[in-house]
């Protein structure tokens, strides 16, 4: 599976985390990562100023840096959750595309 940044993806990344029960938020703030995730209230601030493909990447990052409970995850979620973490347990392909195909 190959990740390309469009609205679609950052959408299923949100669903993804908040049938998991986290919660997202955009704010602007002074993060040195572009994002803060506070683990004990399930809450996730990304950069509002952050276009698409950052927001994707952001969140991406913090897909692998996450445990998600995936009894509560449905069917094309999970799916999706997946075929993430398939490619991120690979250590010889980058986890996000590094550039855009024209």
């Amino acid at each position: 599976m190959n990740f390309k940044y469009t609205p679609n993806t950052l959408k299923k990344l949100e669903g993804l985390f908040e049938e998991a029960d986290f919660t997202i938020r955009y704010e602007k703030g002074n993060f040195n990562s572009g994002y803060c995730v506070l683990e004990a209230r399930r809450i996730i601030v990304v950069n509002k100023f952050f276009n698409v493909e950052s927001r994707i990447n952001a969140l991406m990052e913090i897909l692998t840096n996450t445990a998600i409970d995936e009894t509560m995850l449905g069917g094309d979620t999970l799916k999706f959750y997946h075929q993430f973490k398939n490619i991120a347990t690979r250590a010889d392909e980058p986890l996000v595309q590094t550039k855009i195909d024209l």
